[in-house]
């Protein structure tokens, strides 16, 4: 697609493939806990984390290991499961499935967004189709995540940063990576703005002034309501009648600097 070399590097490191399930086991009964374990192991793919007898050890927990998956029984002796989760910041919230010995809080469970309500004693095939909803749902979360990251990157780069010094332009089906000091001069035509450069221009469905906030203020500079010319490349100016200059570039193009925006030209070149 034509990603420059850092941004390819970072893609890379996103697509790694979803690790295997962190889950957290949270029971006041060491039977129970026992039979999860031998059942999980069972499973492919899950490392259990933790295994917690009570509220304080479970939120410990989780804050620690940060875990993809918390399986809390939701009647605990010292608290129920809900007032564990409110004791759970957001950030560290795992995927929930509650676990019983009956379904009276069923509703209340997927209430507070559980992915899941098992119950006691565990059934190897529901407790697989459980764990398959949960690899499900950290699949959709990585898939956001990744998009998420990928337009992060790209607004990095339409933006310029400081280590990274170039637009984005998509053209002819394309993708085009223009470095800053490449373009000579811009000029607004219409609802675009068209990038002149010593290789050709390019034209951006953009208006100009939303397209000079993505330019370096220390390097471009507008000189018309419908131009932007790069400082670096200018040669010479003219005086002109009325106050105006005419921009001469290295490559003999001249420009028409308006009076209105002669002295932030002047400001500008001062600084060179």
């Amino acid at each position: 697609m034509g990603w420059s070399p850092q941004i390819e590097s970072r893609l890379r490191e996103i697509r790694m493939m979803i690790p295997e399930i962190r889950a957290v086991i949270a029971d006041d009964d060491p039977s129970v806990r026992n039979q999860l374990h031998l059942l999980l192991a069972e499973e492919i793919g899950v490392e259990i984390v933790a295994e917690c007898g009570d509220a304080i050890q479970t939120v410990a927990a989780v804050k620690a290991h940060r875990p993809d998956l918390l399986l809390l029984d939701i009647e605990m002796q010292d608290t129920d499961g809900f007032l564990v989760l409110n004791c759970i910041s957001r950030q560290d919230m795992p995927i929930v499935i509650f676990t019983s010995t009956n379904d009276q809080y069923a509703i209340r469970a997927f209430e507070a967004r559980a992915l899941d309500y098992l119950l006691k004693p565990f059934d190897q095939t529901r407790l697989h189709a459980a764990m398959e909803r949960a690899r499900s749902e950290l699949v959709k979360m990585h898939d956001r995540h990744l998009t998420h990251r990928i337009l992060d990157l790209l607004a990095e780069a339409r933006t310029g940063s400081p280590t990274d010094r170039r637009l984005v332009i998509k053209t002819g089906g394309r993708v085009v990576f223009v470095e800053m000091d490449e373009i000579d001069w811009v000029e607004a035509a219409g609802n675009y703005v068209e990038l002149k450069t010593s290789s050709g221009s390019y034209l951006l469905r953009e208006g100009i002034g939303h397209f000079s906030a993505r330019l370096d203020p220390g390097q471009f500079v507008r000189i018309h309501r419908s131009i932007i010319v790069n400082v670096r490349k200018i040669k010479e100016l003219q005086p002109c009648n009325r106050g105006e200059y005419m921009v001469v570039l290295r490559d003999g193009k001249q420009l028409s600097c308006s009076r209105g925006y002669r002295t932030k030209l002047q400001q500008l070149i001062a600084t060179q």
